[in-house]
């Protein structure tokens, strides 16, 4: 399994559409192995475009702070699972949801956005 996160500096980056990175952990036997980091400059608020870099990477869950709903209805029709208002370290965030003890809240994308439309 390979859960992906928008990354900075070592922490969950607070608004998904606007990361310009990821952080893709390989999970293996309940284990957290190899890290990937990929670049999403080009990608930033391209829903159909991240979800398909997802596909491409073979990631299947994907762990956010804030995000919109229609980026989350955009990586759920391509069959991704989608857990928003996580915060903190990226990987112990990732270890906390595989242990079953990931706290999250239920924030979506709520900072205010002008530059883009959200229904």
């Amino acid at each position: 399994m390979k859960i992906a996160m928008p990354y900075n500096r070592g922490r969950i980056n607070e608004h998904f559409g606007i990361s310009q990175e990821f952080v893709i952990f390989n999970v293996e036997e309940g284990k957290i192995g190899e890290k990937k980091i990929i670049s999403s400059s080009d990608l930033q608020h391209n829903h159909g475009g991240l979800a398909n870099l997802f596909i491409r990477e073979g990631v299947g869950v994907i762990i956010a702070g804030g995000m919109g709903p229609p980026m989350a209805d955009a990586l759920r029709s391509v069959g991704l699972e989608v857990i928003t208002g996580a915060s903190g370290d990226a990987e112990k965030v990732t270890s906390d949801y595989l242990s079953g003890q990931l706290v999250t809240s239920s924030i979506g994308c709520n900072h205010g956005c002008s530059e883009h439309d959200h229904l």
